[in-house]
């Protein structure tokens, strides 16, 4: 499975399947405005129960509370199934919003889709 989503004017999703993992690709800023459609693309796919959800966030410029608040949210839903969320590819701009919140701790986060497929 592999779907486009245009969650805002300012970001889009791209959804794929790899092998029992479910890669989401976000290109653009996590903002207020999103963040929402953010959050029901992935209640969408957590209902699913996928084992593993990689947030590939190589092309995401910047993310601010609201995104942040998303993506804890569907830590805490991953976590609840016993499935795994893994960040990957988060610039240094991005990186330092989970440092200020000390959720660098928190969330597994890996330097590449491979490397998050692995842990």
């Amino acid at each position: 499975m592999s779907a486009r989503f245009e969650a805002s004017e300012d970001l889009t999703l791209d959804i794929r399947e790899e092998g029992a993992a479910t890669i989401v690709a976000a290109r653009g800023e996590v903002t207020v405005f999103s963040s929402p459609a953010l959050r029901e693309a992935l209640r969408k796919i957590t209902d699913g129960r996928p084992p593993r959800l990689v947030l590939d966030l190589a092309e995401t410029r910047y993310i601010d509370s609201s995104g942040v608040a998303t993506l804890v949210e569907a830590l805490q839903t991953i976590q609840r199934y016993k499935g795994k969320l893994v960040l990957t590819g988060l610039n240094q701009r991005v990186r330092g919003v989970f440092e200020i919140a000390r959720l660098d701790s928190i969330f597994p986060m890996a330097g590449s889709i491979e490397e998050a497929l692995k842990t």
